[in-house]
């Protein structure tokens, strides 16, 4: 069940020696066809990577035959030397898949890397590891895959949903830098299914608003951000574009789950529901500010449900609503009604992992949940250790 169980797609993960610890990191998906189309999208951090910038030009031919992506190094703040370093890892790739008898140009191929922000990768481990990776190539590699993309995530990432006669399949890394937009990610896409371009688009676009978009675990934003889409056609069936959305929406909200629950150093899996709402962005504005408060989120490491930290967080947006009107449950206890104190919040149970905060703003109808952790000294130890 992972990016290769749609069909015609094969890939592999191979150890290349881009990790100081050593284990797999360097991935490679390959599009076998007989389509070639694809969609994506990026960070919207103003520093980006040198493979974001890279993958951005090639998106706009509208055709991606392969992806490889590395862990043990971001590309990012490198310089023209590190957007080399990109343009050279895929002419490797595309000489590569031609030497096996294939096509594929280095235009025709997105790039994707994760790790330490400010430094050049070590290119003569780096392109060894991609002539590895295309000899390895199967139908079974998605795993591999999906496990040589990790960096602090401490689980490989892989979901699956099938369609009448088609399927759509996913990997994606990210456990730590989770906001918008996207996360601190990379996501690979597949589908057999027929669509081109302009329809991948349309679903990928409405799958992120509403999955990655809506993951928040700390508020920083990664200059790597990178969800492709690919689509290979090999199952000869055209969904509607409402099914294929639905589809992709709901690989999308599996892995965001997945790299929610694997946050650096989370102890708490927080839903912010956000209910009547005048609007969908007053709903995720307010969702988003609970979730990035760091009194909230150290109250709940300490399994403390202070909703005055939520209601005073709300009281800091934008968002239409009268504060003697807000009620606010954890964990399904209104411990706030009217603004105020109601149920006993001695009622709350934050005892286990999951942890549902619900501010009701009773100004319309619209909602919004946003998914974020808590603050534990587990994660400020891990990031400041980080490259060290």
């Amino acid at each position: 069940m992972t990016i290769t169980t749609p069909k015609g797609f094969r890939a592999a993960g191979v150890a290349a020696g881009l990790k100081t610890g050593g284990g797999l990191d360097v991935a490679l998906v390959v599009n076998d066809g007989p389509d070639a189309t694809v969609a994506g999208v990026f960070t919207a951090n103003r520093v980006k990577a040198a493979p974001v910038m890279w993958s951005q030009q090639v998106l706009k031919g509208g055709i991606v035959r392969a992806v490889v992506l590395n862990s043990g190094g971001a590309n990012a703040c490198t310089g023209p030397a590190g957007f080399q370093d990109t343009h050279a890892t895929a002419e490797h790739l595309a000489a590569a898949i031609n030497a096996r008898g294939e096509d594929a140009s280095a235009g025709e191929i997105a790039v994707c890397s994760t790790g330490l922000i400010g430094e050049r990768l070590p290119m003569d481990k780096l392109l060894p590891g991609v002539t590895a990776a295309v000899k390895g190539l199967s139908r079974d590699g998605g795993s591999a895959a999906a496990s040589a993309i990790m960096t602090t995530d401490t689980v490989a990432k892989n979901a699956v949903v099938h369609g009448d006669g088609w399927s759509v399949g996913g990997m994606a890394k990210g456990a730590g830098m989770l906001a918008p937009a996207l996360a601190t990610m990379l996501v690979v896409l597949t589908t057999d299914a027929v669509a081109g371009s302009e329809a991948l688009d349309t679903a990928l676009r409405e799958a992120t608003r509403l999955t990655f978009d809506r993951i928040d675990a700390d508020g920083c934003m990664s200059t790597n951000d990178t969800v492709l889409l690919l689509a290979s056609g090999a199952s000869d069936v055209q969904p509607t574009s409402a099914e294929l959305t639905a589809a992709v929406t709901a690989v999308c909200d599996d892995l965001a789950r997945q790299l929610i629950d694997d946050a650096e150093g989370a102890t708490k899996h927080i839903a912010i529901e956000v209910l009547g709402a005048a609007s969908e962005a007053d709903a995720v504005e307010v969702g988003r500010t609970v979730a990035r408060n760091n009194l909230v989120k150290t109250a709940l490491f300490g399994n403390d449900p202070n909703w005055g930290r939520i209601l005073a967080a709300v009281g800091t947006t934008a968002a239409a609503f009268a504060p003697d009107r807000v009620d606010v449950a954890v964990n399904g206890v209104w411990v706030c009604r009217g603004g105020a104190a109601a149920e006993d919040r001695s009622k709350v149970d934050l005892s286990g992992r999951d942890v549902t905060i619900t501010v009701h703003l009773h100004e319309g109808e619209m909602s919004a949940t946003i998914r974020t952790t808590d603050l534990s000294h587990a994660y400020v130890h891990e990031n400041s250790a980080y490259s060290s």
